[in-house]
């Protein structure tokens, strides 16, 4: 695994594995604490299904007093080459104020368990109707007939996580070639959804960045104030 640290994040060893933390990070500055399997000079993907990763982690604080982004999973990281469409299997936090609601009926923030492609080939056949549609899904009517077509055709299927984050708990992701699910604890919180397309790569992190991204066309981005240590703690990492 590399290792990206960025202004505040750490990454250092903890007793069974590693912790990434941020030090009183500002909204001055992006700060993140990485690792990751892409290869960061020769980038490239090195994961495909079927494959399964198992690990534990806890978090130094709840949802909702945690600032900023956070998570562990597979993706194919857009932002490194030339952009392109994102895809990933994961579990995901992000605090207010960001909003990414991709999921009827799941909150846009919070903890859960993800899975989404949205280069697919239905997802790019409905580019060309983004301008009529958006509008349209500002209404609330608009919205609750027009947006499950949207989130199946970009293969967007999540589920919140009532459970502590400051607790241990054991994370399972199943990413098979037609078909994937995430368990928590033993119990499947996420199941029989539809697989992200590889080639894909590891990344667990954790940093003080907030992102919008609505149904309605509302997009946002910029950086939080957290004060103090923050940070996520993760062992028996393995990727099979």
């Amino acid at each position: 695994m590399d290792i990206y640290q960025v202004e505040t994040g750490r990454v250092t060893p903890s007793d069974n594995g590693v912790r990434l933390s941020t030090h009183d990070a500002t909204a001055r500055a992006y700060s993140d604490a990485q690792v990751d399997d892409y290869g960061r000079r020769g980038i490239r993907l090195p994961r495909r299904p079927p494959l399964t990763i198992r690990l534990r982690a806890r978090f130094s604080h709840p949802a909702g007093i945690l600032r900023g982004t956070a998570g562990f999973g597979l993706w194919n990281y857009p932002w490194a080459r030339l952009p392109v469409p994102p895809r990933a299997i994961w579990f995901f936090y992000a605090s207010a104020p960001s909003d990414m609601p991709l999921a009827l009926g799941v909150p846009g923030r919070g903890w859960k368990a993800a899975v989404i492609d949205t280069g697919r080939p239905q997802a790019l056949a409905l580019l060309p109707l983004a301008p009529l549609a958006v509008p349209l899904m500002r209404s609330y009517a608009g919205y609750r007939v027009l947006w499950p077509h949207i989130q199946r055709a970009v293969g967007v299927v999540e589920a919140p996580l009532a459970i502590s984050m400051e607790d241990w708990h054991s994370y399972v992701i199943t990413w098979g070639e037609q078909r994937s699910s995430l368990a928590v604890d033993g119990e499947i919180v996420l199941d029989e959804a539809p697989s992200p397309r590889g080639p894909m790569c590891f990344v667990a992190w954790l940093d003080n960045q907030y992102l919008v991204v609505t149904p309605q066309g509302r997009f946002g981005w910029g950086l939080l104030d957290a004060p103090g240590e923050q940070w996520l703690e993760l062992e028996e990492l393995s990727v099979e």
